[in-house]
């Protein structure tokens, strides 16, 4: 069994541990030379290339069965370059990659836009309410589209990420003590890196196809998870200014059961160690 792994940062860095431990041969994409070396620790080979390179793409798909697509696009980036164009680049390299019999792609709850705190399941419309999330979802769009009944295609819509090094502590340290628009209401969805990796080990083993929330159970609102936190690690608290719109421009609560049904169970459905 071959699998790559297109952007492999936090998530894809993860997945290809595991991957390799139960023996599957993993080819480990990265845009940046320097971090070749660092990446050789948990595949067995890597690659540099762009999501735009359509040779590159083409080349690392080659004898490929399993492809995970977990680009990550930063505060200034360029969504439609990082999401849309490369699986684009794939979709178009797919005549050349017949052993291809799975593409995994980590999307965002975010897609769902505004639900007014109210529950979201799979089949419920996509309202994206920013440019971005509108990319997203002509992102997971693209690679639905190439599903044929030899090639499944499943999107998970990730909940916040948390996890090593991602502790929610380090997360929400620069909200200590400062004032914050709106009330804090909005449903807050998040998921632990350690879900992440089963859902996705999950998808691999069982040919999922299809859209699939990963989301923990517990759904707080974003002030008791900021009220939590700051208490927990001894924070100056957050106050709110009803006086200002809310900078959140989604609010909805995400429904995991679709994954559970699919027999996958959660290693951390609930906040532990917050």
């Amino acid at each position: 069994m071959k699998a790559a792994i297109l952007g492999c940062g936090y998530v894809g860095q993860a997945v290809a541990h595991l991957w390799q431990s139960q023996g599957i041969s993993v080819t480990a994409t990265t845009t940046s030379p320097e971090r070749v070396a660092d990446l050789q620790r948990v595949a067995k080979a890597v690659q540099v290339v762009g999501g735009a390179d359509a040779e590159g793409i083409a080349a690392l798909l080659q004898g490929q069965n399993t492809l995970l697509i977990c680009v990550g696009a930063g505060r200034q980036a360029n969504y439609e370059a990082t999401y849309l164009n490369t699986a684009k680049t794939v979709v178009g390299a797919l005549d050349q990659a017949p052993h291809l019999k799975q593409i995994i792609f980590t999307s965002t709850y975010s897609v769902y836009g505004n639900y007014g705190g109210a529950w979201a399941r799979e089949d419920d419309p996509a309202k994206p309410a920013t440019d971005n999330g509108r990319i997203l979802v002509e992102t997971e769009n693209t690679l639905l589209a190439a599903a044929t009944p030899e090639r499944n295609v499943c999107i998970f819509r990730l909940g916040g990420i948390y996890g090593p090094g991602r502790e929610l502590a380090k997360i929400y340290r620069r909200a200590a003590g400062q004032t914050r628009p709106g009330s804090g209401h909005e449903a807050s969805n998040w998921v632990h890196l350690d879900d992440i990796v089963g859902a996705i080990a999950l998808a691999q083993a069982q040919a999922l196809s299809g859209l699939y929330n990963l989301v923990q159970d517990e759904i707080p609102t974003v002030r008791e998870l900021i009220d939590r936190v700051c208490t927990a690690n001894h924070l100056d608290p957050v106050t709110w200014d009803l006086s200002q719109p809310s900078a959140r421009p989604y609010n909805v609560r995400v429904s995991n059961q679709k994954l559970k049904a699919a027999g996958y169970e959660f290693q951390h459905p609930r906040f532990e160690d917050i």
